[in-house]
This record gives structure tokens, sequence and C-alpha cells, in this order.
């Protein structure tokens, strides 16, 4: 598989890039960014992937969230991934919103037409784009964590869950926990996954409080960490944390919800808490 370097920047005394290759997963081509810390030049470090939400590309978590110098002094490698495919001829919401299609592949497998022939991100993050990126860089596989933001924090949520063997690590900013139950999720599920009630069983696995119900799922060994902004414009409509709290706690899964008065939705929030997040993977991935 063929890497393209798009640009490379020092930071921090580590690096910065910004990376193309073909997808196959995705039938066309990605982008994604990788902060390379600077203990990577004498072994290979823990490796944390961030999701991003909707309408996000690969750098707005690297221009935005401030992660870098805390990433460095930890010796963290960030892994940030588009947040769905693109190009030509991949398909779009036919009415150009924001909350479906170009920037809102909901990091699932779409199993219906016209979509399932591009909208592989589950695919996509947890097995080619790792492929790809510990082949090139000092990552060390066995030390990994996830966590992401709104639509990224549900793709962080189901993906950890369902992975718990690869992902030693868990946390997400103000996700989509459950999805099955607002209208975002509802409209991206209906369309990538169908809408027939038969179709709908599948909902479940793209769930994070479905799947912290479902006693299929192995319960994950470390606590999950989530921030969430009361003062968050979405909070009400489409995120329900309170939901997935009371599933955690009926299903015995350590949770730290963290609520905070004022923050609302965007970067702003996402960079002060940055730090806590970070250093809460790195105690658990042992750098």
């Amino acid at each position: 598989m063929t890497l393209e370097k798009l640009s490379e920047h020092a930071s921090f005394e580590g690096t910065t890039g910004f990376y193309r290759h073909r997808s196959t997963v995705n039938n066309c081509d990605m982008q994604f960014a990788v902060f390379v810390p600077p203990q990577a030049a004498k072994s290979s470090v823990p490796a944390l992937t961030w999701l991003s939400g909707l309408t996000c590309t690969e750098e707005t978590f690297m221009i935005k969230s401030g992660a870098q110098r805390v990433a460095a002094e930890l010796g963290l490698m960030l892994i940030a991934p588009d947040t769905s495919p693109r190009g030509r001829n991949v398909p779009d919401d036919p009415d150009g919103a924001y909350d479906f299609g170009l920037g809102a592949g909901f990091y699932l497998n779409a199993t219906e037409a016209p979509w399932n022939r591009h909208y592989h991100m589950y695919d996509y993050v947890g097995a080619e784009l790792p492929d790809l990126v510990f082949a090139e860089f000092p990552g060390d596989r066995s030390r990994q964590g996830i966590f992401g933001h709104s639509m990224g924090g549900h793709g962080a949520l189901t993906i950890g869950l369902k992975n718990p063997g690869t992902y030693k690590s868990i946390s997400a900013f103000a996700p989509i926990c459950n999805p099955m139950n607002c209208p975002w999720g509802i409209k991206a599920f209906s369309n990538y996954l169908g809408a027939s009630e038969d179709k709908q069983k599948a909902w479940q696995q793209y769930d994070a409080t479905e799947l912290v119900r479902s006693t299929d799922v192995e319960r994950p060994s470390n606590m999950i960490l989530i921030d969430q902004g009361l003062s968050d414009q979405f909070l009400e409509e489409q995120l329900h944390p309170h939901l997935f709290e009371a599933a955690c706690r009926e299903r015995g899964v350590a949770l730290q919800l963290d609520r905070h008065e004022g923050y609302d939705h965007g970067y702003y929030f996402i960079a002060t808490f940055m730090e806590k997040h970070l250093r809460f993977h790195s105690a658990n991935l042992g750098t």
C-alpha cells in the first residue's frame, strides 16, 4: 500500500504529518494525520486514535485540540483519520446536509446501496488504517487507545467496546451515546444500514448503549472516561449520556462521566479537557 506524504511539520520536538493512501475498504483515496512524539526516535510508543465529529477532517483535531504538547511529554503517538470516504464518485447526502454522507461516515460498515460501495469506516478505523500506520510509523500495536468527539465519540465507544483486546483505553467528549434514539443516528442508520424493522436489528451493533447492555459484549477491563458540557446545544436531543450511564451501571461497566457547567459542544471545550484525557490514556497504556 503506497503512502503519499502531503505535508510534515516539526511539532514539540516530534512531527505532525498529513498523508494520503488508497483505501481498499472504502474504495477511494483516504487522508489521515499522525503526530509522532520525540520518544519514538528511540523506541516504539503507545498509539492513541482520535475520531472526529460531523463535518470534520483529518486536520481538525491536529489544528484545534492542542494535543501535541502533552502527547510529546507523555510519549503518545496520535492518529487522526478523516471522518468519511471522499472523492468525485463517493455519494453524499442528496440535500447536502451536514449530518449524513461526506464528513459523516458514523464509523460503521454500510450495507445499503449506494453507500455500501464506499462507507466502511468501521473496517477502516479498526483494521486497514492500523495495518498501514503500524507498518510505517513507530507505534506499539499492543498499546492502543481510542477516543473521539460527538460522532467520533460514538465511534470510539463502539469500536472500543467491540474490540477490547485491541483498545486498552477508551474515552470520549460529548459522544452520541444512543444513536438508535436520536435524529442524527436514526438518519444515518436508516440510510447506511436500512430502515425496515428486520434491518434495524443491525443498528444495535453500532450503538454504545445497546452494546453495553448486551451480554455478548465483553466488559472493558479499564474504566471509560466521558466529559460532557452542560451548555452543549445537542445534549438533550442528540447525545443522551444518561442512557449510557444507566446501561454501564446495570452491567457493572466502570464509567467516569464528568459533567461541566458552561461548556458547549465545540473545540474550546475539547481543548480545555484534552490534557485530562491524554493523561488518562497514558496511565492505562503504560507510558
